[in-house]
């Protein structure tokens, strides 16, 4: 097989991001950038990121995840920390978010460490969850080899009769975690390939300093 995709082409030209007109928190420019994407391109699905994870094996490994909240602290998103990116996290508490908005022409970039939230966050957002996401968190053990998918709706069946008329609690193995970022960097599509790249950088204060990147 052999796939030429060198005419593969688009240009970028909807946005620019300058040094100057960049607030001194990336925290804040995210969170303008989301709720722009949010507003103006409902084709994306804004809180919709990749994170990757360093594996066992060595390997990097990126997967999407949906983020569910965030502040000025991090970013938070829930999974089986009995998955693969969970045991990945234990293991290597160092990820990286990225979050690529095409409508837009605009990708966010973000190294940081992952750590469990609290248990009573975790709690309330179980509880904020569809009966049915309930369940299938209780359902999957994620990342695990499984026969067929026959096997996972006989589960599913078994535990709707188990927990019928009863409040589902959150199982141990699921909850939440936060990234602690330490450098983000901003990406805006421009013509010619001359892309707007303004990347933060935290130092050992947690004090933010910005600069901007060659294309």
């Amino acid at each position: 097989m052999n796939t030429d995709l060198s005419n593969y082409r688009k240009s970028y030209s909807k946005d620019e991001l300058t040094l100057k007109d960049s607030p001194d928190n990336p925290m804040e420019l995210f969170r303008n950038w989301f709720h722009d994407v949010d507003k103006n391109f409902p084709e994306d699905e804004t809180n919709a990121m990749t994170v990757s994870t360093i594996g066992l094996d060595g390997f990097p490994k990126s997967r999407i995840v949906l983020l569910k909240r965030f502040t000025y602290e991090g970013f938070i998103f829930f999974t089986n920390y009995d998955s693969e990116k969970g045991v990945a996290i234990e293991n290597n508490p160092n990820v990286c978010l990225s979050f690529f908005w095409a409508g837009a022409e605009r990708q966010i970039i973000i190294k940081g460490k992952a750590e469990k939230i609290a248990e009573n966050l975790s709690d309330g957002y179980f509880e904020s969850r569809p009966r049915g996401s309930q369940l299938g968190a209780l359902v999957s053990k994620q990342s695990s080899v499984i026969p067929n998918r026959a096997f996972l709706e006989e589960e599913l069946n078994k535990l709707e009769k188990k927990y019928e008329g009863k409040e589902i609690e959150r199982p141990k193995f699921w909850g939440g975690y936060i990234v602690k970022p330490f450098e983000i960097e901003f990406w805006q599509g421009r013509p010619n390939r001359l892309h707007d790249r303004v990347r933060y950088v935290a130092d050992s204060e947690g004090f933010w300093g910005k600069n901007r990147l060659s294309p």
